[in-house]
């Protein structure tokens, strides 16, 4: 029989749940204070940098409470332009984000960290006032990231003072160690009997909605239609940006993202790539964890691009930002990375932010932060034996000879008073990332709420018109 994993009261370890370059770094002073500052002053900073911007929608918007989209974080890279005008532009936003391990404690002897703050903040606030199921078990759902998914089960079951089921949760465990019943998650126990789960936490990423419903009746966070509707589907979240930057309209607010073509297919892509000057970034939509992302720099790059086969039939085609003598032409003009500090040996490196927020009953709040390097410094002048990825890929996360997830913790830039100062980014940046996320997470979820009519059905239709791949469409567990 297989063994079930739970936890119980006082079970957590933060040596268990933290990378230890994280577990003994000192978070730098300067993200403590950002962090520490509320909404009400980061409004009164961000306007006064940005006259344009109306006070009363960033107040609006910074005091939203999202319905599906709850639990964010988005990857965001530092860019300027030829006239050093800087930016905080939104790669993506991500459903279940990682963050937590790698984010150095701001309170000593607070062990539980960020974990509690999104628990407490987030997830037990949205069960509030919702219809739970009267009987059931309380479970953190998993299929990688094992050190974060078990802190949130350990530290939801101190916080609830029970015990909390720990349960994996891949294609194989469905209808096996997992079944659903007129939309009610069970789960087979340590004794063999078939279990509801009330509520769930759940860190299930890679294609979650080929086994988890678009609506259940257990309570999810996120639920999957936070992530088809741009959590974990690029191509949905690229129309969710356009549609509301439509709304944002005349408030002076934007979410800034690259120029991106979307519902292209493959025999489309060289015309776009070369209409952006030969350099250009190609995503699978559907795919994470630096998963279907192909940056294209020359013609050998695109050809091999070409050669390959996928399963699914449309793709997004996005500006490329590299370096000023090597990136796309865009309508949004150049934009290049600005990079990290040079080292000694006078190399810069490509680097990313991740920002995560979450809501909260007073609206959206930071939680942590980190960043991530590429493994390449970043070239002035292309070679053409040289790969762009290893200068401009960020994403830690890759499969080892096992298949099995794992983590290049050597390229993780800690918010610590060592590496946060490689980045080359102050308070004002990291303001201004936070509102990128906020405004990324808010688009996500108003389209999420499009999606679901008045009588709280899944609008099937509107979602096909939007998104009409038929792949992506098969692999969903109820449609």
């Amino acid at each position: 029989m297989r063994t079930v994993e739970k936890y119980l009261p006082g079970s957590f370890l933060p040596e268990n749940h933290w990378y230890p370059k994280a577990l003994n770094a000192t978070v730098h002073p300067m993200v403590s204070f950002f962090l520490s500052l509320g909404n009400e002053r980061i409004i009164e900073r961000y306007c006064h940098l940005n006259p344009r911007v109306r006070k009363s929608a960033l107040e609006d918007i910074l005091n939203q409470k999202p319905k599906y989209f709850r639990w964010a974080g988005a990857d965001l890279i530092n860019v300027t332009n030829e006239a050093g005008i800087r930016k905080m532009v939104v790669i993506e936003n991500n459903s279940c984000p990682s963050g937590q391990k790698s984010m150095p404690l701001i309170q000593d002897f607070e062990e539980h960290g960020g974990y509690k703050q999104l628990l407490e903040r987030t997830f037990l606030p949205s069960l509030k006032g919702q219809r739970l199921i009267q009987e059931g078990k309380v479970a953190v759902l998993y299929d990688k990231n094992p050190m974060e998914a078990s802190g949130y089960a350990a530290t939801l079951a101190d916080i609830l003072d029970q015990e909390v089921y720990y349960l994996p949760f891949k294609i194989e465990d469905l209808n096996t160690n997992l079944k659903y019943k007129d939309g009610v998650l069970f789960f087979k126990d340590e004794k063999g009997k078939w279990t509801p789960i009330k509520a769930a936490f759940r860190y299930v990423t890679q294609k979650p909605w080929n086994r988890i419903p678009i609506l259940t009746k257990t309570k999810i966070l996120n639920p999957i239609l936070a992530c088809i509707s741009g959590g974990r589907n690029k191509m949905m979240a690229a129309k969710a940006y356009d549609i509301f930057n439509a709304e944002l309209e005349g408030t002076g607010l934007h979410i800034q993202i690259p120029e991106t073509i979307w519902d292209v297919t493959m025999e489309e892509i060289p015309i776009w790539v070369k209409k952006m000057g030969g350099q250009a970034v190609i995503k699978v939509p559907y795919s994470n964890a630096g998963q279907g992302v192909y940056t294209i720099v020359n013609k050998a790059e695109l050809d091999n691009f070409m050669e390959l086969k996928f399963e699914y039939d449309k793709f997004i085609v996005q500006s490329l930002i590299g370096n000023y003598n090597w990136s796309s032409n865009s309508s949004k003009g150049k934009l290049f990375h600005v990079g990290t500090i040079p080292n000694n040996k006078m190399e810069t490196f490509v680097a990313d932010v991740r920002m995560m927020v979450s809501s909260s009953v007073d609206g959206i709040r930071p939680i942590c932060v980190y960043a991530r390097k590429a493994k390449d410094p970043l070239l002035d002048k292309l070679e053409d034996s040289k790969g762009s990825w290893d200068m401009l890929g960020t994403n830690l996360s890759y499969k080892n000879a096992e298949d099995e997830w794992t983590t290049d913790t050597n390229r993780l830039v800690l918010m610590d008073r060592r590496d946060f100062n490689k980045l080359g980014i102050g308070v004002d940046d990291l303001i201004e990332g936070y509102i990128q996320t906020v405004l990324s997470m808010l688009a996500i979820d108003s389209m999420a709420q499009n999606l679901i009519s008045s009588s709280g059905k899944f609008r099937n239709r509107l979602f096909k018109s939007l998104n009409n791949d038929k792949q992506l469409i098969s692999e969903f567990y109820d449609l």
